[in-house]
């Protein structure tokens, strides 16, 4: 009897980060800061997928955007401050019980451009706690990989998804909350890719060429998953540790 053929196990997110990466810089199409492992990917045409990204109907109505302070959405950012939104970026690792930098264009009239760096962000934002956030319209999140289905796969450090289900928690944000992603056309992928209880999907992919409105295969997370977090990780980071029931 012959044997039955042994299926591939599917590549984990780990193997996806690292063939994007490569595939990118293979490409030519990876951009400054590099090499591009370990990090949100910049990329070739990031200001045309941004000029794209403010063509929707969800960034027109949003007044109050989150955004990840990565090198690929610095267009969408000043877009934004541009176009009158408030934006919050996350402070690194949550590492502060002021962990969002609250960026108001009506403050920053002359220094836009600067704002929307991280650099920037840091010294010209006003530092402001979670509950600060209000009422957020639009999350921007930076990407290694996506597909059509709405999974992503962040940079491995898990701060995206922690932020997101910290916004959740303190109502800023639900489930009808927009979540978009600017990307390469090489960084949506044809194929499956895990995802977990916690992982944050997108519901828009915009890449230079395109708009894609993803399937909306995957529930967002309703909030913090406690159990999930050691007692190491809510030391580090306060913002989540005052939360703790």
């Amino acid at each position: 009897m012959g044997s039955a053929k042994k299926t591939a196990p599917p590549p984990t997110k780990q193997e996806i980060r690292e063939r994007v990466w490569a595939l990118l810089e293979w490409r030519g199409v990876g951009r400054f800061p590099l090499p591009l492992g370990d990090r949100i990917p910049n990329f070739t045409g990031a200001e045309q997928a941004a000029a794209r990204a403010a063509e929707l109907p969800e960034w027109t109505a949003a007044g109050r955007l989150k955004c990840n302070p990565d090198a690929p959405q610095r267009a969408l950012r000043l877009r934004a401050l541009r176009d009158g939104k408030q934006v919050f970026m996350a402070v690194p690792r949550l590492t502060d019980a002021r962990c969002f930098f609250r960026l108001d264009p009506q403050k920053l009239q002359g220094k836009l451009a600067q704002a929307a760096t991280i650099k920037g962000a840091a010294a010209l934002g006003e530092p402001v706690t979670p509950v600060k956030l209000g009422r957020i319209d639009l999350i921007v999140v930076g990407s290694v990989a996506v597909n059509a289905r709405g999974a992503r796969v962040g940079k491995g450090g898990g701060y995206s998804d922690l932020e997101y289900a910290l916004a959740r928690q303190l109502r800023a944000v639900d489930e009808t909350t927009p979540v978009l992603t600017t990307v390469h056309e090489l960084q949506v992928l044809d194929e499956e890719i895990p995802m977990t209880p916690h992982d944050v999907p997108v519901d828009l992919i915009v890449t230079p060429e395109r708009v894609i409105r993803a399937e909306r295969a995957f529930k967002k997370p309703r909030g913090l998953l406690w159990e999930e977090l050691s007692e190491a990780q809510l030391l580090a980071m306060p913002p989540l540790a005052r939360l703790k029931p």
